[in-house]
């Protein structure tokens, strides 16, 4: 028998391998959709001090431009 989880945004149960599973800062986090997964991590984030989020932002924000002009580049068509 597949084992129950329940969602901490909601409260509503679900079986392993649905929903979205996550360790954070030794935290299971178990969300049984991606709006409450969504709307908690919306509300973690907004919660954050600025100044802890700016560096880590800009370091993923970098990471993801250089992805999508890679994408970009690939897409060109070559004459």
């Amino acid at each position: 028998m597949s084992e129950k989880h329940e969602c901490i945004t909601c409260g509503r149960p679900f079986p392993e391998g649905q929903g979205i599973i996550m360790n954070l800062a030794g935290r299971k986090l178990e969300f049984h959709s991606k709006a409450c997964a969504y709307s908690f991590l919306r509300e973690l984030l907004l919660s954050v001090p600025e100044d802890c989020v700016s560096s880590p932002l800009r370091e993923v924000y970098t990471k993801h431009e250089e992805k999508l002009d890679n994408l970009k580049k690939k897409a060109e068509k070559k004459i």
